[in-house]
């Protein structure tokens, strides 16, 4: 990583500190004296966490195979007969991590449950919108993972098979997972308010075997069957044997359809748990791109690779093990749920959510968190926004003693979100905002328990990840926007993509800006004191006069505003070779459409950022259009609006409310005819 200057400005006042206690407390400061004993780390200096931490972090991307031998020793980490060395082949794409090693990450995530003090102890904690905590213990969860890998093996699902689920955040995933793991097989899964055409999308590139289904889930106080939907992914599966009925709505299995009871019941004697051992770099999941303009990149990631970066990252950057607890709101669409469920991998017990994020109330996730006495809660940065603007206050109106921090991500936390959660939630609170991506299911910059916290700003890069900001000439940069770049391996990047013969589109994705060094899509600061500023994906660039702009720093000034519930804002180059930038608003419920509205954001945004931050339009929408998995369409809007037709721009599958883009699609359909170019959709304001 790039370092500072002696220059350099001194770096601003933090929000937070860790204690001294809380520093000498933490995993990460024993880890670090273990490398430094057993592995050649620059050993704790005394200079103070800050130093020591950019000290092993630089050990730890110039020295990668020492670094994850130490990952591999701390956490105890079997790995078979051995590897033939740590690091085969430090070229991207294609690095060969432990060859010769073989795991298995079911029996890494079980192995408490041998503990007889562990076994009856919670492993995971079932939650729906009743909030009434329901406890699965180690030992029971090992069991009936046991009993379904059984069950599985004989149904003939073979090491390297897919095995699909179309399932809510609730225990019986976590148990299909699991065994699909212990067996060798190959996981995938959506969410069950994915339609039909979204699974299938996704499904039919990988043809699974074997599919878990609910009847349907409740949400938002109802309920939603989803029977017809099953019917249609069983129709449209030609590979799958055999179908799993989880009855969440208490209908009777469908003909043809394996009951879920009868597969897991472990019975007087459950079966010992048998653990197929497969190579370092077998697949273990197949995960999803948003598709939001074509299919989804069916993205593969190894069961050694997911093993040792999540153990890294949640026994050492989220500072967990056993006597945690472990709440991240998610669905099992979305890369937080194989990350939330790897909590298991330290001993922490993982809290499921099953309902809305905000029912019956906005506060709901700080209730659950109260409830479940969660010691780390991972939300969005969005649910931050909505908690100060409807006015949540959770110390004041609830226990969260237990919380020792708060994890954001999906989307950068604005300053704002950091002192609401100082002022709301805790003087003492950790604020973790964290950034990474499905493409390596982890984070490339976030949490570290032993650093101080500034407003704005993810604490520091990873440890083995070598982050950087680069010029379009591969120039670092320091106090500057750039793309962030990371400029080594990491285990957990993709093996390949699923149906992409010689990683053709893979190279594509990550690899052709910058040929060996993986560009994530994203404009970063690293900043003089090693944190690291998120200013929106750099394939949506803002860019005027010459001047790079992030998409997320206008959404931090002008959501803040109580008028704006949320905004969407594009830079479209123009064929005469101008530029127009609009800026896209959903009101909230009282703010009314006029020119006072107007004012306000032009003003905030000129005072707070710059004159060139101020929008060409500020056009009022119904909506803004989401992918399934709630970040913002800025590429799919941008194309709509330079006159691309709404199924060439976007595929409708990938969205959370199509008909969202149709006045979109009509503004840029008048725009490509308009010789002024400055049309908007009817009913529309302009500014």
């Amino acid at each position: 990583m790039t370092t500072t200057s002696a220059d350099t400005p001194a770096a601003p006042e933090p929000l937070w500190r860790p204690s001294p206690e809380r520093v000498e407390a933490a995993h990460l400061t024993r880890f670090h004296r273990f490398a430094a004993e057993a592995l050649g780390a620059p050993a704790p200096s005394g200079a103070g966490p800050a130093g020591d931490y950019a000290a092993l972090h630089r050990w730890s991307v110039a020295e990668p195979e020492r670094f994850w031998e130490a990952v591999t020793r701390w956490f105890d980490v079997s790995l078979g007969d051995g590897p033939d060395r740590v690091l085969a082949d430090a070229a991207m794409p294609g690095a060969r991590w432990f060859p010769g090693a073989t795991v298995n990450y079911a029996a890494h995530a079980l192995r408490w449950a041998d503990d007889p003090a562990r076994a009856e102890e919670p492993a995971l904690l079932a939650v729906d919108e009743g909030q009434q905590p329901r406890p699965i213990g180690w030992r029971e969860l090992r069991d009936r993972v046991a009993v379904l890998a059984q069950e599985m093996r004989g149904l003939g699902v073979a090491p390297g098979d897919r095995v699909s689920g179309y399932l809510p955040n609730i225990p019986e995933a976590v148990v299909a997972f699991l065994a699909t793991a212990a067996v060798g097989a190959v996981w995938t899964s959506c969410a069950p308010d994915f339609g039909a055409r979204s699974v299938l999308d996704r499904f039919q590139q990988v043809e699974p075997v074997l599919l878990f289904t609910v009847d349907g889930y409740r949400y938002g106080g109802k309920e939603h069957d989803r029977t017809a939907t099953v019917a249609e992914l069983r129709r449209e599966l030609p590979t799958l044997r055999a179908t799993v009925h989880i009855p969440l709505l208490g209908t009777e299995p469908p003909a043809g359809a394996l009951a879920w009871n009868d597969l897991t019941t472990p019975g007087a004697a459950p079966p010992a748990p048998e653990y197929r051992r497969v190579p370092f770099d077998h697949p273990l999941w197949v995960l999803y791109s948003s598709g939001t303009t074509g299919l989804p990149k069916a993205i593969v990631q190894s069961q050694g690779g997911i093993l040792v970066e999540h153990l890294k990252q949640l026994g050492l950057h989220c500072d967990l093990g056993p006597g945690d607890r472990l709440f991240w709101y998610t669905s099992t669409g979305w890369m937080m749920w194989n990350f939330l469920v790897s909590g298991l991998l330290v001993g922490t017990t993982v809290v499921l959510y099953d309902g809305s994020p905000a029912y019956p109330a906005t506060d709901a996730q700080w209730r659950i968190a109260e409830r479940t006495r969660a010691t780390l809660f991972g939300t969005s940065a969005a649910y931050i926004t909505a908690c100060a603007k409807k006015d949540v206050h959770p110390a004041r109106d609830m226990d969260l003693g237990a919380t020792r921090c708060v994890a954001t991500t999906g989307s950068p936390l604005p300053p704002d979100g950091f002192r609401w959660l100082h002022e709301e939630v805790g003087a003492d609170l950790w604020i973790a905002s964290v950034s990474g991506g499905t493409d390596v299911c982890s984070c490339f910059a976030g949490a570290v328990p032993t650093l101080p916290v500034h407003v704005g700003e993810l604490q520091a890069p990873c440890l083995g990840t070598d982050l950087q900001a680069w010029d379009p000439a591969g120039k670092p940069l320091v106090d500057e926007v750039g793309e962030l770049v990371v400029t080594n391996p990491m285990p957990s990047m993709p093996v390949r993509f699923w149906n992409d013969p010689e990683d053709r589109r893979y190279r594509e994705s990550y690899f052709e800006s910058y040929p060996g060094v993986w560009r994530h899509g994203d404009w970063i600061t690293v900043t003089g004191h090693g944190g690291v500023v998120i200013h929106g994906r750099s394939d949506s660039t803002l860019n005027r006069q010459g001047v790079r702009m992030g998409s997320a720093d206008i959404y931090e000034v002008v959501e803040r505003l109580p008028q704006v519930q949320e905004s969407l804002v594009v830079g479209v180059e123009l064929p005469d070779g101008g530029y127009w930038m609009p800026l896209f608003v959903r009101l909230a419920a009282a703010a009314a459409d006029d020119q006072a509205l107007r004012a306000a954001i032009t003003t905030a945004l000129r005072t707070e950022l710059s004159p060139r931050h101020v929008p060409d339009a500020i056009i009022v929408v119904p909506g803004i259009p989401h992918t399934l998995t709630g970040k913002r369409l800025e590429v799919p809007v941008k194309r709509l609006l330079q006159g691309t037709a709404l199924e060439k721009a976007v595929n409708p599958g990938s969205v959370d409310d199509v008909a969202l883009l149709a006045s979109f699609a009509e503004l840029g359909a008048r725009r490509a005819v308009s010789a002024g170019g400055d049309e908007e959709p009817r009913g529309a304001g302009r500014g």
